[in-house]
């Protein structure tokens, strides 16, 4: 037979060629809810509970509503506080999570009565406990379901246990905290204004606001002067006579000082006028008017000078200004309602109502930017107002009950009795009409229009809102507590304000800045709702006495213990029942005496309130109570974040909380906020049926969760291509490492640079991890775990190493790779476990299989700091530089298809820095450019060498690789088919022996 017809051996199956079943497809929608089951049939969560003298660390879960299906919002709240609990468990605390719901408030109670309106029933007709048991079944409904489409996302946590905020303790225990308000002399009763919503007939807090645009009307009135002190003139000209004085004082004496108001419902109850006294008024008389005008020529009107422009344009017409005008503290006017005003007819009807005087007071509120430098006062609803007569003492003279809880005008109110403010649907009522035309019916009107500006909005049922003077329960933020806590200060918000600068952690730091500047302005807290679910405020008033009375609230502890003790039992139905009173009351007071309050308590109060039953009463909370975590999104700045704070300092002393982590708002692609209307909204739910869990969680932790974030279909799709580089990187060492044993373990010291520069790697890479998760920077550590596992490892390492990890017999440098790439494993697979919770564990399940095994029962693991070697390191940064320059070489060979593979090249290397020569020498730079071969030269480079601008010094020289290919490794070598075995190279043929 001929030499060149021998046939030479098929040496695949000689190679250690990647085995394993890993699939390149992960099939996440399909496979994730079998590791679901999985986890929960090995009990993870409660298992890693055993785990004996680990340090405990809480995040304590902001309660979500249970009254709807999870939103985009929800994944990325839950998929946070999940890998805040996961990277801390495996970093070696005790890390717990127990889920919870808040049950209470108007949000269910607004479903429930939607139900009845839609069967025609109405609320008002139903038992109270009836009524409060069907939002108890209808959050219970949602929290099943929530709790499963939680579970769905991977979020780990005590979920056969969560905290609810309508069971029995914790009913109890929120009543027990409002009584210790109650004890310690915050609770009061008074009447101010309040933001009030008609369509739900009650008082909201600031956190259940929202702003929207609204057109609204707006009106300009004047009112005339009633006997006695004018303003003080200064004339316009120096011309004097007695005549034109006398004519002055005329025109004076009937002018009238203009208010601009975007609330014309309110002018029934207006009781004074504000001005300024560091602003500059003047005297003008209209000049030229339309003779349909409301202002006609020689009318004369007192005016901000720097406003007097644009209220004459709004009057269609000119006037001229006659004189400067001051001292109107001096004047008293005449309501526009007032009789004098009004016809015989209307006199009537009126009764002499707006028959009083309205005094001019100075007010800080009032500016010249807009209206008219005048501004209306009606206290019962304007909290500046409202605290301007409160200060002088004047409160009883000019609080008015006009409004009613619906929003309507009170019946017997003249003129306007039963007039709505806004219809039953939250759209314009006839109220504003009705005060409009009456004002310019009696000649009140200087001017009329509308305005589109911001305006605040129920986030309940998006309806306008009103301020409304109401009898509230609050608690006083700046009373003196003697409760034996002032560490932290003698009243709430002296403890609030120290304890946001003193025991808290903000992240980021802007969240401190948001707290501390609501929490220093803040108004004493409205605790009370006038609704039906909730916990009651659980207090009782001596009939006859006044809020004011030292005796008007009945305190006393065994009273107190009786109804904590009820609640424990029965819930907070209880206080409903028939006789509930008596029974609690018998021994203690009369019953009789005493008058029973039935408004509830403020949701905020609830969810306030629940460091009290989770992290203090539960086996699975804290030993003092308090959370190491509270993470939530920006507008519980607001919300949770507030409300807990004022109510733990009122009760504890101190903030509930030594972290507060915080999370902005999810967008679409495009930067805009998510509307069903818009067509815009991502849910959950359907990212998981297309992508999988792990694709959300991912996104998750590539985002800035700091700030606002962008989410949507193409965003998705690069996620998914992250995702796949890096379940790529994960088969290839699953593959590799099917062979590995321990006895292939080489030490450190004993492996070749390139390993111990991939253990320096490790080092600096479990340093950055550990304080990127300790510091919740999801997006830090991933991004570092990302690009070491697909850049330095993938592209780089991987792509090295593959010639003897496949080729090489039982050699230490295949040997020192694997060790390198179970070490590898071992952490990556740990390091990446909080945020791909279900790619990790297949990963891990793997190669350990097991009934118990799992990698979330595992920690990260230690890596020794003596592996960092920062020389090392800088080396393999120049000998990459050099890759860097014979690859782009090599590519340049291979489009021009000079050349198929890198194999087929034998370069020259022109370097001209000595000390980088040196090195190259210490490297198999051969290898590490995946050639054949591979000449460092120090020589200047010719002219015609490959050179990359950015990389000086170093300059290439393609040259085609002599001899012949191996059949085995496929590196083209001078001494292929000189061994024993045909057709190979040296190392092949010492690999085959």
């Amino acid at each position: 037979m001929c030499a060149d017809t021998i046939q030479t051996p098929d040496y695949k199956d000689t190679l250690n060629l990647p085995k394993t079943e890993f699939p390149m497809r992960a099939g996440l929608p399909k496979r994730e809810p079998a590791w679901l089951e999985r986890w929960e049939k090995i009990g993870v969560y409660d298992r890693l509970r055993e785990k004996q003298g680990r340090t405990p660390f809480t995040l304590h879960d902001g309660p979500p509503y249970a009254n709807g299906h999870l939103h985009i919002g929800h994944a990325l709240n839950k998929t946070i506080k999940d890998m805040i609990v996961r990277s801390h468990q495996m970093m070696g605390f005790d890390a717990r999570y127990v889920p919870g719901w808040d049950c209470h408030g108007l949000p269910i109670e607004w479903k429930i009565e939607e139900q009845y309106r839609k069967k025609g029933k109405n609320k008002d007709e139903v038992n109270i406990v009836d009524f409060r048991q069907e939002c108890r079944k209808f959050a219970e409904g949602w929290i099943d379901i929530q709790r499963e489409e939680f579970k769905r996302l991977g979020i780990t946590g005590n979920w056969p246990d969560p905290y609810i905020t309508m069971d029995y303790h914790a009913e109890a225990v929120i009543a027990d905290e409002f009584m210790k308000f109650l004890m310690n002399g915050t609770l009061y009763q008074g009447s101010k204004p309040v933001m009030w919503s008609p369509i739900e007939k009650t008082a909201l807090a600031e956190a259940e606001v929202e702003y929207h645009d609204k057109e609204s009307f707006t009106i300009w009135v004047s009112f005339s002067m009633a006997s006695g002190a004018r303003p003080v003139l200064v004339r316009n000209s120096e011309n004097y006579s007695i005549e034109n004085e006398m004519e002055m004082g005329r025109k004076a004496a009937k002018a009238r000082v203009v208010i601009w108001t975007t609330t014309p419902w309110t002018m029934p109850s207006n009781k004074a006028v504000a001005f300024s006294d560091s602003i500059s008024y003047g005297l003008y008389e209209v000049v030229e008017a339309d003779e349909d005008n409301w202002a006609q020529v020689g009318d004369t009107y007192f005016i901000a000078d720097n406003l007097a422009e644009n209220v004459f344009i709004k009057a269609r017409c000119k006037a001229e200004r006659l004189a400067t005008a001051s001292g109107f503290e001096r004047v008293v006017l005449k309501h526009p309602l007032h009789s004098d005003n009004l016809d015989d007819e209307s006199k009537e009807a009126s009764a002499g109502h707006w028959d009083y005087e309205v005094p001019m007071v100075v007010g800080d509120f009032v500016t010249d930017t807009e209206g008219t430098g005048f501004v209306h006062c009606a206290p019962s609803h304007g909290m500046e107002e409202f605290e301007l007569f409160r200060d002088k003492g004047m409160l009883e003279e000019v609080i008015t009950y006009n409004v009613m809880d619906d929003g309507s005008f009170r019946v017997d109110l003249p003129f306007f009795g039963g007039k709505f403010i806004l219809s039953r649907k939250g759209g314009e009522g006839d109220a504003n009409k009705a005060v409009i035309d009456k004002l310019a019916e009696v000649g009140g009107l200087l001017a009329r229009g509308k305005i589109k500006h911001s305006y605040p909005h129920s986030w309940r049922s998006k309806a306008p809102i009103i301020y409304r003077n109401t009898p509230q329960w609050f608690a006083s933020v700046d009373r003196k507590l003697d409760d034996g806590m002032g560490e932290m200060g003698d009243t709430i918000r002296e403890r609030a304000l120290r304890s946001i600068d003193e025991l808290v952690k903000w992240t980021p730091q802007t969240g401190r800045n948001r707290l501390y500047s609501m929490i220093e302005a803040r108004p004493d807290w409205v605790l009370s709702r006038q609704r039906a679910w909730g916990v009651p405020l659980t207090c009782f008033t001596k009939k006859g006495a006044l809020p004011t009375d030292a005796d008007y609230l009945l305190r006393n502890a065994d009273l107190n213990a009786r109804i904590k003790a009820a609640f424990e039992k029965d819930g907070a139905d209880i206080w409903y029942t028939e006789g509930f009173k008596e029974q609690v009351l018998d021994g203690i007071a009369n019953p009789d005496d005493y008058d029973q309050v039935f408004d509830v308590l403020d949701v905020w109060f609830d969810s306030g309130s629940t460091h009290a039953f989770v992290l203090r009463d539960r086996e699975d909370g804290t030993e003092d109570g308090i959370a190491d975590v509270y993470m939530e999104g920006t507008d519980q700045h607001r919300g949770w974040f507030h409300s807990s704070m004022l109510q733990a300092c009122g009760t504890k002393g101190r903030a509930p909380y030594r972290n507060v982590v915080t999370h902005g708002f999810t967008l679409d692609a495009k930067g805009n906020k998510m509307s069903k209307s818009l067509g815009n909204t991502i849910v959950p739910e359907e990212v998981v049926k297309q992508y999988g869990a792990d694709i959300l969680r991912l996104w998750v932790a590539q985002t800035d969760y700091t700030a606002d974030q962008r989410i949507g279909p193409e965003i998705l799709k690069g996620t998914a291509d992250s995702y796949r580089r890096l379940r790529n990187t994960m088969r290839f060492m699953l593959g590799s490492l099917a062979d590995f044993t321990e006895a292939d373990r080489v030490a450190p010291e004993d492996m070749p640079r390139l390993e111990r520069w991939v253990l320096s790697r490790l080092a600096d890479l479990d340093e950055q991890v550990r304080k990127g998760y300790a510091e919740f920077d999801f997006q830090g550590v991933f991004s570092a775990v990302f690009t070491f596992a697909t850049v330095d490892l993938s592209s780089f390492y991987f792509d090295v190493r593959k010639d003897a990890l496949y080729c090489d017999g039982d050699s230490l440098r295949r040997r020192a790779a694997c060790t390198v790439l179970d070490i590898l494993f071992h952490r990556l697979t740990t390091w990446l476990a909080p945020v791909l919770v279900f790619t990790m564990e297949e990963v891990w399940l793997e190669r350990f299989p097991d009934d118990d095994s799992s990698v979330h029962l595992v920690d990260f693991p230690e890596t020794p700091a003596d592996w960092h070697d920062a020389a090392l390191e800088e080396a393999v940064a120049k000998v990459r530089r050099v890759r860097r320059a014979v690859t782009a070489a090599l590519e340049v060979q291979r489009q021009d298809k000079v050349i198929g593979s890198s194999l087929e090249a034998a370069p020259i290397v022109h370097v001209e820095d000595q000390d980088t020569v040196a090195l190259l020498a210490t490297f198999d730079v051969d290898d590490l450019c995946i050639t054949s071969g591979l000449t460092v030269s120090k020589d200047p480079a010719p002219a015609e060498a490959f050179r990359v601008p950015e990389i000086e010094g170093v300059g290439v020289v393609f040259e085609k690789a002599e001899g012949d290919k191996c059949q085995r490794c496929w590196k083209i070598l001078p001494d292929v088919g000189r061994h024993s075995h045909a057709g190979v190279c040296g190392r092949c043929d010492e690999a085959l022996s």
